[in-house]
């Protein structure tokens, strides 16, 4: 393959993806308020996990479009000698869609930067310790500050400080770990770096920050589930525990790929709220079979129409991206 060639294809690829990521990605920014409204009338795992797909769907649509329609497209009906050239349109777009991941890079890069600084400080005055079968390895930071954090992206580790430590009692310790623990099992700190990578619609627009709230206070709200399992003592001594965290001051800037026990006072007051109600487990809007039921029927009917009708797919995806060359 000449050069002329496959710089034609990265250009129509960055073009597409930043057309279909963006179309779909203000759509779903236009409709956040429903879609968050959706997720709160799920339990809180399964409304993590419904933001959580939302989020990273403008991204998929956009993979996907590339990788199944734009290339196969373009390497079966484009002639290598082709003396076509790429126009400003498609020149625009991929600039845009270049922006967009170096802004995503830029933050993945201040968000990893960040987490490796206070990492190195807090090995720096800590001492390793274990806490039976939650953590079996963990960090304990001689330090007076309000500090409980799990840290680490694949192997996360539990980071606390001395003076959390003294101010706990026994119970409200016990239950801060397993609230950890819940956010370790959920993978959490993954896919808050996922958010991170994942572009906006269209640079310098931070139209998913909604989401992405809405996704942390619920990611909260499932791990204090996980942590209490429903019974009221279990409950108060993690809302008590939330309380003695937070009147021990403001703890030291951590990472976006952090998960601490007390992010911030946006939250606090209703998640305490929720936890002395200790109200039973509500019915969700929709039930954990039959909704992904229902999104595997509709991919799987789209995946086999897509392939029984490919050559006129592939067909006509040319005949879009030849457009976007003049």
């Amino acid at each position: 393959m000449s050069l002329p060639y496959l710089v034609r294809l990265l250009c129509l690829c960055m073009a597409s993806f930043f057309v279909v990521n963006a179309v779909a990605g203000l759509l779903v920014t236009f409709f956040s308020r429903t879609l968050i409204h959706v997720a709160e009338k799920m339990r809180p795992r399964s409304g993590t996990r419904f933001l959580f797909c939302v989020r990273l769907l403008p991204m998929a649509l956009g993979g996907a479009a590339v990788l199944g329609l734009c290339v196969p497209s373009y390497l079966w009906l484009e002639p290598q000698d082709a003396p076509e050239r790429v126009g400003l349109f498609c020149l625009t777009l991929t600039v845009l869609a270049s922006a967009n991941w170096l802004l995503s890079t830029a933050r993945v890069a201040r968000a990893v930067s960040v987490s490796l600084r206070c990492n190195r400080a807090w090995q720096q005055a800590g001492r390793a310790a274990c806490f039976k079968e939650k953590f079996s390895q963990a960090l304990v930071v001689e330090q007076y500050v309000p500090l409980l954090v799990l840290a680490g992206i694949l192997r996360p580790q539990l980071v606390i400080s001395d003076g959390v430590l003294r101010s706990l009692s026994s119970p409200q310790l016990d239950v801060a770990l397993r609230h950890e623990k819940a956010h370790r099992n959920s993978r959490d700190n993954l896919k808050r770096l996922a958010f991170v990578l994942a572009p906006d619609p269209v640079p310098f627009f931070r139209g998913f920050s909604a989401l992405e709230q809405a996704w942390a206070k619920l990611a909260e709200w499932a791990a204090d589930d996980a942590a209490t399992g429903g019974d009221s003592l279990s409950a108060l001594s993690l809302a008590s525990a939330l309380l003695c965290v937070a009147r021990m001051g403001t703890a030291s800037r951590l990472s976006s790929l952090h998960s601490s026990l007390v992010c911030g006072d946006r939250d606090l007051s209703a998640r305490i709220d929720r936890l002395l109600r200790n109200e039973p487990i509500s019915p969700e809007l929709f039930s954990r079979v039959r909704f992904p039921a229902k999104a595997a029927a509709v991919a799987a009917t789209a995946s086999v129409a897509t392939l029984l009708l490919w050559p006129a797919t592939l067909s006509s995806v040319h005949r879009v991206l030849e457009e976007f060359l003049r």
